[in-house]
């Protein structure tokens, strides 16, 4: 009897089990087995092996923090997959067919891997996506204009890709777009005015682009927007007068404008501005005073425009200004003394026609007046002082005694003597935000502003490594290197005029080279090199040129020096990647520089030289004028045709 009561026990409790079991709702089949396949497409069974429902509950994928992540939305009886996150994981080939037939995704994030080919435009049937993310990837082709269906998305992230082409104006379909990240894609031609329609925008990053044409008005409209990136485009200003509705804007970066001239009106009423950097956007005008009066105003970039007139000296109520870039402009009058906020932790108003004196009473700043009349006390060399005055724009009239022909410069690094016998300088110094340093031996200096505003490791500007650097003998003068967020200057001093060679040393140490295996290795450094004033490389990629990450690369010019200086000036134009494998990985780098003298300059004074100097000029003046009737001819027929070039300015770089 007692055998009996205990059997029926256990058929009641089978039944019991099976019962719950069979209670549990059960995934879509044709969605468990699209996901099987997508998960043999990116060889991802070790991370996670379906042999169970992919909907049942506890499931060790489904919490927010797991990846690769599957989570699902059930009724009674069915399960849909609705979340699937596989995220910087490195999986590549093709994005699967498997993937659109899970309809009912509403959030897929698949950023950071490398991924390749193109988005197909079945992406269109995923009609309930709200979240998506194909970011930091190694997809091509154009952005299909599928994309348009997904009228619930909320956000949309395709940048850091190789796309190809215009947006798609069916992208302004996208109502409830809230944030759109679509920096360096690859994308070019003229931003779609259908975009107007995507007024309940918060965040747009659209920087490192080739877009075209003007400004879009239509920004101004946006007056839910917070975040405004349009840095290292081919858009063309002013800076519309629209954007003064944008009140809720606390970060607005545009940079590297041609076209007109903007003024800074439009500012008056943006008070929730946090970062402002309006850096080359041929700005005119004076600084007005409503500017420094903004509230929550941390960072203020308006270097490299054309601001006339002097500082404001009512920066010095800001309770919250920080940094304060004001570089490569023509402003003139005295420094205010008393300029530095209580918050100030930087200051740069290089190259400007400023005069008076660095203030003392904050000696824990950074401060650059390189290029102005501004005494530096904080320089403790008269001579090297007296120097630095040679790189104003009026001051043509500078010698030196005892010049030097040469300066070898290991920057970011320790003193080191090269495989050939030369001594590079320690260059070791710790710079700020806004610095200038210059060597023991006078013989050179080096600038830099700027601030990596995301860097997780905290502001720095030297970069090193401990690998070991190919291609050369000398791998540990590569092994350190100058590092800048914008502006990066070194100049040699007290030079003796005539022609001289320049070498650049350079070897990418931040960023990896394997595209194929890793998104670390889908990162693009690119800035521009002027050597007085002229600009000899425009998008420098040092990955492209020496063949890839720690090999080491030479470039060599010639420039002539004529008023005992050299600027050799390294410039970020806002292009290339800003987050690839950290944040703030960008910017001008360079390794090393040696500078030595090709001729001098000599001077005949015979009487017999003179007149043979004088034979030779009447020959010389007779045929250049015959080409100059020539050429000028073609060029009135070339200019019809060909755009006129970007002229370079000497103290800063900007478009025309």
């Amino acid at each position: 009897m007692g055998f009996l009561s205990f059997s029926l026990f256990i058929m009641l409790l089978l039944l019991c089990v099976l019962e719950f079991v069979s209670a549990q709702p059960k995934t879509e089949p044709l969605e468990v087995d699209a996901m099987n396949k997508i998960i043999d497409h990116w060889n991802l069974r070790r991370k996670v092996n379906l042999n169970i429902d992919p909907c049942i509950k506890n499931a060790s994928w489904a919490p927010e923090t797991a990846n690769p992540r599957i989570a699902c939305d059930c009724s009674a009886t069915l399960c849909h997959i609705t979340h699937l996150k596989i995220y910087a994981l490195d999986i590549s080939g093709e994005i699967p067919q498997e993937l659109f037939l899970l309809t009912e995704l509403m959030d897929l994030n698949l950023d950071q891997n490398v991924l390749n080919g193109s988005i197909p435009p079945a992406i269109g049937q995923l009609s309930k996506m709200q979240y998506l993310g194909l970011g930091i990837n190694n997809l091509t082709g154009p952005v299909p204009a599928e994309l348009g269906n997904l009228t619930k998305m909320i956000s949309l992230s395709f940048s850091s890709n190789n796309f190809r082409g215009t947006l798609p104006p069916e992208l302004g379909n996208l109502t409830s777009l809230q944030e759109l990240y679509i920096d360096s894609s690859g994308l070019s031609g003229p931003i779609p005015q259908e975009l107007s329609n995507l007024k309940s925008l918060q965040t747009l990053w659209a920087s490192d682009n080739g877009f075209t044409g003007m400004i879009p008005d239509f920004l101004g409209t946006f007056t839910q927007l917070k975040v405004l990136r349009l840095e290292g485009t081919n858009l063309e200003g002013p800076i519309p007068s629209s954007f003064g509705a944008l009140t809720k804007l606390e970060d607005l970066r545009i940079g590297d404008v041609g076209g007109s001239d903007t003024s800074l009106d439009f500012l008056e009423n943006l008070t929730s501005l946090s970062i402002l950097s309006l850096r080359n956007c041929r700005i005119s005008g004076q600084i007005p005073e409503h500017l420094t009066t903004l509230p929550n105003l941390k960072i203020l970039d308006l270097s490299f425009n054309k601001l006339t007139g002097p500082i404001p000296a009512s920066f010095r109520n800001s309770a919250s200004l920080q940094y304060l870039y004001l570089g490569s402009n023509n402003l003139n009058g005295d420094l205010p003394i008393d300029i530095i906020g209580s918050a100030l932790i930087a200051l740069d108003v290089s190259f400007n026609p400023l005069t008076g004196n660095v203030p003392t009473y904050r000696k824990d700043i950074s401060v650059n007046v390189v290029g102005t009349s501004i005494n530096d006390v904080n320089l403790d060399n008269e001579k090297t002082s007296q120097m630095l005055h040679c790189l104003q724009g009026n001051n043509t009239n500078c010698k030196t005694k005892n010049p030097s022909t040469s300066f070898s410069v290991n920057c970011g690094g320790v003193e080191k003597v090269s495989a050939d016998g030369i001594k590079y300088d320690d260059d070791s110094e710790m710079m700020g935000a806004a610095s200038l340093y210059t060597s023991t031996n006078n013989q050179w200096a080096v600038s830099s502003y700027g601030i990596f505003i995301s860097n997780p490791s905290g502001p720095r500007y030297i970069a090193q490594t401990d690998s070991q650097i190919t291609n050369t003998l000398d791998s540990e003068l590569y092994k350190t290197a100058r590092v800048s967020p914008n502006s990066l200057r070194y100049y040699g001093l007290g030079l003796e005029n005539g022609v001289y060679r320049i070498e650049l040393h350079f070897a990418e140490i931040q960023m990896d080279d394997d595209s194929t295996s890793s998104w670390k290795g889908l990162a693009r450094r690119l800035f521009d090199v002027y050597i007085q004033g002229e600009r000899v490389i425009e998008d420098f990629n040092i990955l492209n040129e020496a063949g890839g990450s720690k090999k080491a690369l030479i470039k060599t010019f010639e420039a002539n020096v004529t008023n005992t200086v050299i600027d050799i000036h390294l410039f970020w134009a806002g292009k290339g990647t800003c987050c690839i494998p950290l944040q703030s990985t960008y910017g001008p780098l360079v390794s090393a520089i040696h500078v030595s003298q090709v001729s001098e300059f000599k001077v005949s004074s015979s009487k017999s030289d003179k007149k043979r100097v004088g034979r030779i000029a009447g020959i010389v003046i007779g045929c250049v004028a015959v080409f100059v009737v020539i050429g000028s001819v073609v060029y009135l027929w070339r200019s019809k045709k060909e755009p006129a070039h970007m002229r370079v300015h000497n103290e800063s770089p900007r478009k025309d």
